[in-house]
């Protein structure tokens, strides 16, 4: 259960966008350090979230496609 305002709630409304996020975009969001924001695309992962990695522009975009 998310927290409402939640840093990871932050996370997982911008990688629900069509367009996705950028690892630019979702530090920006939370403040967080790379690795932190890496870690939480894991977890995300663990909780069931399948995410896409693409490319936008040359930059590397992340997207929820489903959660199992």
């Amino acid at each position: 259960m998310l927290r409402s305002g939640s840093k990871i709630e932050q996370v997982i409304e911008l990688l629900r966008r069509d367009k996705g996020a950028t690892p630019i975009e979702l530090i920006e969001a939370t403040g967080w350090m790379a690795h932190t924001m890496r870690a939480a695309l894991t977890g995300l992962r663990k909780k069931g979230h399948q995410i896409e990695r693409s490319k936008r522009d040359e930059t590397t975009c992340y997207r929820i496609i489903a959660v199992v």
